[in-house]
């Protein structure tokens, strides 16, 4: 139920009052009402809720959707990942999200179904938000291609990530075509690490030979060249199965020109990219004494001129997601970023940073602050095209009848110094510390119920359930 003047409802749980609505499509001044967990009126004035909260001055948004990041993974011999599901979805709500999407990583020789069990466990009765698992996919085995997986994105696990790099990771083309094809079949939506493995490889072991063993060795690894080639290929491999496809982490002008180039052909190439590739760059790595392994990710930040490329692909719709594939390691740790080898090479650094916290904030800043986008494209990138791409529309993603009261408030003048001692994740640094915003999360709501409210999280561990999802509007 909608309606303009003063609407009252026999059953209304709670009334945000005084805002500022804002969707992908619309901005306008209401009140929102919300019943069971779910917004139930919008009307000029709601009377009559059992609680109201003043949101005058505010910005009412759909809470934030991350659909990139990795919690609680597997990461190699003696490495642990800093975050829990408990301390990243807290670190997700402070920083106005109500979803978020990390995976379930299949290790070669495991089952995938054993994958995903297990991973659910670790999640269950843990989390602040909501959470919905992708797969990822190392070990496509005729029994993983031919059973686990039509099963499991029948079960509602119907995205999942396959990656071009990494020793423990990396599909040849064969195996690309095969899980495609796959995906294709059974409708699932496929997201694409790419990088290329071999000429990673090369360029490691040629800097290693050459005494380029520091933490800015990694950026030199992994130029924009292995990035764009990988592109191009898996662009290639999907077109040859007629597959949509989601390109993750895109860092810089090549390898977004091989996707404009595909959606300009008319083939289903969908691209996201991350706050690192548009605020950092590759001199971040160049700090002394192991400082640059704070900045350590891939694909690796660029260059100013790949900042203004990725500015360029936001404004003209060429990134449909802005995630923070959020992949957070302790630095002052033994089993994080200074671990024992981590000094005898770049490639021995934990490969990630920390991101879900300061995702929205940046992005808020940098875009609307700075007049770049508009609040409604704030809310595209930041919620309704995860929701609509990743099978969770319409029950989440915006503010109508009927969605979840998935909800974040928003100051949109409040000025913040980002730092750590702020912050709520695992990790023991931010790569942003000292970087200033305008625009900031000041409270936000899962299914009705306050989580976060100005910076200390008040909501329940166990509130955030585990979501099954649809088939995505773009995986057809």
């Amino acid at each position: 139920m909608s309606g303009r003047g003063t609407e009252t409802m026999s059953k209304i749980d709670l009334a945000i009052r005084g805002g500022t609505v804002v969707t992908a499509s619309d901005t306008f001044r209401a009140d929102v009402g919300i019943a069971d967990g779910r917004i139930c009126l919008i009307a000029d004035e709601v009377k009559g809720a059992a609680r109201e909260i003043d949101a005058r001055g505010l910005l009412v948004m759909p809470g934030g959707i991350d659909s990139h990041v990795h919690i609680a993974q597997p990461s190699g011999p003696g490495i642990v990942m800093a975050d829990d599901f408990a301390s990243a979805t807290a670190a997700a709500a402070a920083g106005g999200n109500t979803l978020v999407m990390p995976f379930a990583l299949q290790q070669r020789g495991q089952s995938l179904r054993g994958a995903v069990e297990a991973y659910r466990t670790k999640a269950e009765g843990e989390c602040h938000v909501d959470a919905s698992f992708h797969l990822i996919v190392s070990d496509p085995t005729p029994a993983v291609l031919g059973q686990e997986l039509p099963a499991l994105v029948k079960d509602g696990y119907t995205s999942f990530k396959v990656f071009m790099t990494y020793d423990d990771l990396v599909l040849d083309d064969r195996q690309l075509l095969e899980v495609f094809d796959l995906a294709r079949r059974e409708r699932a939506l496929v997201m694409v690490h790419c990088e290329g493995y071999d000429a990673i490889r090369f360029m490691t072991e040629r800097l290693e030979r050459s005494g380029r063993t520091e933490p800015y060795g990694h950026a030199l690894s992994r130029p924009e060249i292995v990035e764009r080639e990988a592109a191009h290929r898996a662009i290639s491999h999907a077109e040859l199965v007629d597959l949509p496809m989601m390109i993750v982490h895109v860092s810089g002008r090549e390898a977004m020109e091989q996707i404009r180039w595909a959606q300009r052909r008319g083939l289903k190439v969908l691209a996201e990219t991350c706050p690192q590739y548009i605020t950092l760059t590759a001199d971040d790595l160049k700090g002394l004494d192991m400082e640059g392994a704070k900045y350590v990710c891939s694909p690796p930040p660029r260059d100013a001129e790949s900042q203004k490329a990725i500015w360029e692909g936001i404004v003209q719709g060429v990134f449909q997601t802005f995630s923070s594939d959020h992949c957070p390691f302790r630095y002052e740790a033994a089993d994080g970023k200074l671990n024992p080898k981590a000094r005898s090479s770049f490639r021995w650094v934990p490969n990630g940073i920390p991101g879900v916290e300061t995702r929205l904030p940046v992005l808020f800043s940098e875009g609307v602050s700075k007049g770049r986008i508009s609040l409604q494209r704030f809310v595209e990138l930041s919620a309704t095209n995860h929701a609509k791409i990743y099978g969770l529309y319409p029950r989440k993603g915006s503010i109508g009848i009927g969605f979840d009261a998935d909800i974040a408030l928003w100051d949109p003048n409040r000025k913040e110094t980002i730092r750590q001692e702020i912050l709520h994740h695992g990790a023991d640094y931010t790569p942003w510390e000292g970087f200033e915003v305008t625009g900031w999360p000041v409270m936000t709501l899962v299914r009705g119920e306050v989580v976060m409210e100005e910076g200390r999280i008040v909501g329940a561990k166990g509130h955030g359930g585990i979501l099954q999802r649809e088939v995505g509007s773009y995986a057809n």
